[in-house]
Formats: structure tokens, C-alpha cells, sequence
């Protein structure tokens, strides 16, 4: 039988956004690669998608809609349902809701596509009036910071970073999760760059650059004041263009030169030293590149430290360089282009306002019993591309709220998640492989098309076809949910040839080479804030849970703990994929040495990972990737891998970041005891 092949696009939550030829014979995929032809893919794809036909042909994929038949605390039992019977099931459900804000919707970005991840719910919501969700699990601190900088989400082309003559790779292990930036990275290495790696963990990407920093959790705001008062002190500035370029410099100027390296040294973990030589080699080597990555926004001071680290590059100059500036997030580039108002329709809300919920605080959402500022309790929820039970910090009063009885739970899934085990119905979703869909991304400026390869499995529908049916069982006529999928591809994007991106398979946005070098930041004064107009001069701010903030607190749990991803998965995502759990093997915590030593545990020994808010039970790795006082707990592994039942999350707490409201994952004191 011939094989055909397929345009594809990886839909996960990655700044790659891989451009994928998908290889079928019949109704079977029989491989998955990355496109030779575009650019930022150059043919290769991450251990993890290359796996995509294992997970999209997986055994355990659900490919009926289910129904449950046991109590929420028991152990789950679902019998399937026609599909008939679970729309009228929700549709019931959501008309007898006298307050539709006791509706609410849980969405990530199990899916970055603009259909699958969106539209026609969107549409839905908005026309049901239903409960508004803050999306901050991942990325509104480093967001907002950015924008609180430049203007916008916008940073340099991830191509030219091969022309760097310094690469600061900042809070990313770019092996693991941006494995086309380090291609690149690598260009530049083997033409005499130094790379170096600040992240509180020896990563495998700090394997491969000359120097690895490992600060504290939390101290990068710190950090970055101490370099910006080495490059005052030093004369070390481009003061040309920070008179071009930067707005407010005077209270910047003021605020760095009250952290020198002396000052910082002790709160980063650093020495003076190694402060100095980062802020002289980043000063005296041009062209300079950051690459900065969101595990560093991931504690409360996680907005203001990217503010600081994103205005680094416009006192230097770097930004004047080919292959100088920084790169965080490029999703800026392609919001002009986006039709977001098409695709959703916030004119079906008809001057509604209704309440808004923090996903980040949804554990804490779900037992809320409602008030007048509150709302009404949650009483119907609707979870797609995304996994709440395992990903959501404080895990284990996300469970306690999924297991009400009262609780009306609704999951688009592929597969029995720690999520789907406590719904009410499971509805079988397609994956990137049987739907069409449309993708920007937030680590190049290109669009690209996903083209359904084969037919949907079973009876897997896409989500867009989910909504739509929804909404015709609450007799919503609107003309917009009678939209198939290509037309709502052909109205996702603006200024861009849609038969075009769908001969080719993707299409470069039209950006300039060079787009800052004379400042042009998208503010009202075209430059970049130093002093934003209503935020005033960035600041470093501590963490939530810290000796600083709660010295008794930190007496009794004496280590920070991170919990970065496992390299074999994204997010929860690919952890059922026994290929790639098999690699990672079981749920580990990385101690240092010294801290193991202390407390009698040997490499390898299982371990009590413990705080006020529960406790996990892990295999102690102590393999020099942890930095003294700080343990790393490698995530997401859904909750029924644990040892325990649980996941590292048990440990989180649901407080916020300075800016955008995110999640603090990476602000966390424990203590560690022999099992």
C-alpha cells in the first residue's frame, strides 16, 4: 500500500511549534517527522512527538463517551453512553443553572491551535454567559513583564541567535523544551561563542555550556540589579541608545545602583565574582543574546525579575547587533494578524460581565461555597486541554473539589487522566492528527497549518464539533456555530493567504531582520520602559516562601523545591506513553550531596517530601543536578503513576506572582525525611 504525506503542526505548549510531515498508510500513521523544508524545524522533532502515531494509535485511548456509574471517592467505573445522550446530559444540565457564572470552563494548552484550543467554545461561553477563566498556569507573569518592558510579547528571531557571540540561556533547559533554539545555540558554540546557563538546576543543557550558574529559586530580579549596577559603575552602557531607545533610565539607574554584587550575593547564592565576570562578559562581548525561559517567572517576584533581565539588552546596545538582544516570547509578532474577535465572538455576551476565575487558584475555587464578591459556587465544570487534578498547584484540594458529588464535571480527553477519573462524563476527543487547525508561536514568526491526516478513531470528535453541538441541544441558532472548521480556519488569521499556508504548510510572518534595533518598541513613545508609566521602576521581590519573608517557616522546611518537567514530558502530557514513561522511570526528587548526607538518605532510597500542605513519597536521586538547599521534583507525572497517588503538586501552593497573577510553583519550602 502507498504511504501519503500529511502537513501537520505540533500543537503543544512549546515555543518550537514544529512544522510536521505525517506519514500514513490506509487510516494508519506510520511515522511522524519534523519538515526538512521549514526553517525552524530542519527536519528533527523531540523525543516526545516523534512519538505522536504511539499516542495517537495508543490502546488506551478512549473512543466512546463515558458515563460514571461509581461515587467520586471510590475507584472509577464509567459505562459508555451514546453521544446523543451525553450532549442532552450536559444541556440539561447547564439549563437547569439558574446563574450561568456557575458554569465554568477549565482550558489550557493541552492544544496551542487556534480551533482546537478555542472558537466555537469561546463562541459557546460567550453566548451562555458562563464563568470567564484567567489562563496564568504557565506564563501571564513573564507575560506581563515583558509587556511592562517593551510593549508587547516580542523579542529577537531565534534564527540569529547562531550569531551570537554570548548566549545567557536563562531558566530554560532548551535541550529538554526548545531543542530548535539549542540547534542554534550549538551553531553559535561551534563558532566560539560562550554559552551560560543561570538555573538553580544542572541541566542537561548546563551539561553542554562553559559555565553554569545555579541561583537561587526566586533571585534572578537580584541578579539581574547587580549586573545592571556593574554596567552603570563600569561605564559599560550604550547611552546613545538608551537615549534613543529606553524611557525613564533615572529611576532604573537609582534602583541598580542600590544592588551592587556584594549586596546580591548572598541572596542569589552567587558569588561576587561570578556576578562580575557575567556582568563584564555581557557588557564586553557583542553580539549578546539571552534566551530567557518561564521557569524563572514561577515565583512571586516572577513579573518584576523579567522586567529587569528584558531591559538588559536596551542599556547595552545588544539590540542594535545582528544576533544580539533576548527572546523570552515572539507571540507578539503575530497578534496583528490574529482575528481573535472573529474566532470567538465576545459580542455574544450582549454587555455581560461575568465573573472571572484564576485557574491557578482552582483547587481553592471549587471549595469555595460562594459569596455576594465571589459568586455562586461552581456547580458544572467543563475541562478540555488540560489535565486540572495533576497540573494545578495544591493538588490535593483540586481532588477534594473534583470529588463533590454536586460537582457536574465535564472532560474532552484522549485518554483516563487524573482528571477524567473524577468526571461525570468523558467525552473521547480527536488528537492533532485527525482535526484541522491553524498555529501561530511564541518562539518564531511563522503561521502553519495542521491538516487532519486520517479519519478520528472511534468516535472521537474534535472539540470544535463538541461545542457546536452543545450549543444546537441549548438551542443557540446563532449562524456562528453552524461554521465548520475551514471556516473558521479562513477566519483565524488576517492578512494571510490562507490557500497558500495550506499548499506550503506554513508561511513566515512578515517581520523585519532587525525590528528593535533603532527601538521601534510597540509603546506609545516607541521606546522601551524603564519606568513604566503606571508600575513604576522595577524592583527584585522575594518569594512567598522564603527565610527573608517567614523565618519560621524556613526553620521548619529548610529546602526550596523546584519541580521542573521531566525531559520525556510536556506538562502532564506523554506520561501514558509507555516508551516515555519508561525512560523517566519513576518519580524522582534531586537532592545535593551535602543535603542527603544530613539526613541519612543515599541515592536511590525512598524519600518523604513534606510540608504543611501534604507529602509525597519519591526515589532520591542524588546525581549532582541539585544546588545546596534547593531539591528538584520532576513533574508533571500524573497523580496515579505516584507511589503514593500523587504528584509533586501536593506540595504547591496557590498563591500569586507580582504581575499577571500566575502560578508560583517554583516558591516552595519542604523538608526531606528517610521514608
Amino acid at each position: 500500500m502507498t504511504s501519503r504525506i500529511v502537513h501537520g503542526a505540533c500543537p503543544h505548549d512549546c515555543p518550537d511549534t514544529c512544522a510536521l510531515a505525517v506519514h500514513v498508510q490506509g487510516e494508519q500513521v506510520i511515522k511522524v517527522q519534523g519538515r526538512a523544508d521549514h526553517p525552524n524545524t530542519h527536519g528533527a522533532l523531540c523525543t516526545k512527538v516523534s512519538r505522536y502515531a504511539e499516542r495517537t494509535h495508543h490502546p488506551e485511548r478512549v473512543l466512546t463517551p463515558l458515563k460514571r456509574v461509581s461515587k467520586k471517592t471510590e475507584p472509577p467505573r464509567f459505562e459508555p453512553i451514546g453521544w446523543d445522550e451525553a450532549v442532552r446530559a450536559i444541556a440539561t444540565k447547564f439549563n437547569a443553572i439558574e446563574d450561568k457564572q456557575a458554569i465554568q470552563p477549565y482550558s489550557y494548552a493541552g492544544t496551542m491551535g487556534l480551533l482546537q484550543g478555542g472558537s466555537m467554545a469561546d463562541r459557546l461561553w460567550n453566548r451562555l454567559g458562563a464563568a470567564r477563566l484567567d489562563r496564568t498556569i504557565c506564563a501571564s507573569a513573564g507575560a506581563a513583564g515583558l509587556t511592562a518592558a517593551y510593549g508587547h510579547r516580542i523579542g529577537m528571531h531565534v534564527r540569529h541567535f547562531a550569531d551570537a557571540k554570548l548566549i545567557l540561556i536563562w531558566g530554560s533547559n532548551s535541550i529538554a523544551s526548545n531543542l530548535h533554539f539549542w540547534t542554534y545555540a550549538n551553531q553559535a558554540k561551534r563558532k566560539g561563542a560562550k554559552l551560560v546557563a543561570i538555573d538553580p538546576r544542572r541541566t542537561e543543557t548546563a551539561d553542554k555550556c562553559h559555565q553554569h550558574l545555579a541561583l537561587r529559586p526566586g533571585s534572578d530580579g537580584a541578579l539581574a540589579l547587580a549586573l545592571m549596577h556593574e554596567l552603570i559603575v563600569n561605564d559599560w552602557l550604550d547611552l546613545d541608545y538608551i537615549e534613543r531607545a529606553v524611557e525613564g533610565f533615572e529611576g532604573l539607574r537609582a534602583k541598580a545602583l542600590e544592588w551592587p554584587p556584594e549586596r546580591a550575593a548572598p541572596v542569589t547564592g552567587l558569588s561576587v565574582d561570578e556576578i562580575r565576570g557575567l556582568a563584564k562578559d555581557y557588557a564586553q562581548t557583542a553580539p549578546a543574546a539571552i534566551r530567557l525561559n518561564y521557569g524563572m517567572q514561577r515565583v512571586h517576584g516572577g513579573g518584576n525579575a523579567v522586567r529587569l533581565i528584558a531591559l538588559l539588552p536596551c542599556l547595552t546596545g545588544a539590540w542594535k547587533h545582528h544576533g544580539g538582544g533576548l527572546l523570552l516570547s515572539a507571540s507578539g509578532w503575530a497578534a496583528p494578524f490574529k482575528n481573535n474577535d472573529a474566532l470567538e465572538r465576545p459580542d455574544l455576551l450582549a454587555g455581560r460581565q461575568p465573573r472571572m476565575v484564576n485557574m491557578s487558584a482552582i483547587g481553592d475555587a471549587l471549595l469555595h461555597p460562594g459569596s455576594a464578591e465571589f459568586g455562586p459556587p461552581i456547580q458544572a465544570l467543563v475541562v478540555y486541554n488540560s489535565n486540572p487534578a495533576a497540573v494545578a498547584p495544591e493538588s490535593a484540594k483540586v481532588v477534594k473539589g473534583l470529588q463533590r458529588e454536586d460537582l457536574f464535571t465535564v472532560v474532552l480527553e484522549h485518554f483516563m487522566t487524573d482528571t477524567a477519573d473524577l468526571a461525570d462524563l468523558v467525552l473521547p476527543a480527536t488528537t492533532q492528527l485527525e482535526h484541522l487547525d491553524v498555529h501561530t508561536s511564541y518562539g518564531h514568526t511563522d503561521v502553519l497549518i495542521n491538516e487532519p491526516a486520517i479519519p478520528a478513531q472511534g468516535q472521537a470528535k474534535p472539540n470544535t464539533q463538541v461545542f457546536r453541538e452543545i450549543a444546537a441541544a441549548l438551542g443557540f441558532t446563532d449562524p456562528c456555530f453552524a461554521e465548520d472548521d475551514e471556516a473558521l480556519a479562513r477566519q483565524a488569521l488576517t492578512g494571510i493567504d490562507f490557500d497558500a499556508l495550506r499548499a506550503q504548510g506554513w508561511l513566515p510572518l512578515p517581520v523585519p531582520e532587525h525590528p528593535l534595533a533603532d527601538g521601534d518598541f510597540p509603546t506609545p513613545s516607541g521606546k522601551a520602559w524603564a519606568t513604566h508609566p503606571t508600575l513604576g521602576v522595577p524592583d527584585f521581590v522575594p518569594n512567598h516562601e522564603c527565610a527573608e519573608v517567614d523565618p519560621t517557616l524556613a526553620a521548619r522546611y529548610p529546602l526550596a523545591m523546584i519541580s521542573p518537567p521531566a525531559r520525556n514530558f510536556l506538562n502532564s502530557s506523554f506520561v501514558n506513553v509507555k516508551s516515555l514513561r519508561d525512560i523517566e522511570r519513576e518519580p524522582v526528587l534531586e537532592m545535593h550531596p551535602d543535603d542527603a548526607a544530613a539526613r541519612g538518605i543515599a541515592d536511590g532510597a525512598m524519600v518523604r517530601v513534606f510540608n504543611d500542605r501534604g507529602e509525597q513519597l519519591l526515589r532520591a536521586a542524588v546525581n549532582g543536578r541539585a544546588r545546596p538547599g534547593v531539591v528538584n521534583g520532576l513533574g508533571i507525572w500524573w497523580r496515579k503513576f505516584g507511589v503514593d497517588g500523587k504528584n509533586v503538586n501536593e506540595l504547591t501552593h496557590q498563591r500569586l506572582t507580582d504581575l499577571g497573577a500566575a502560578a508560583t510553583f517554583y516558591d516552595c519550602l519542604v523538608e526531606v525525611a528517610p521514608a
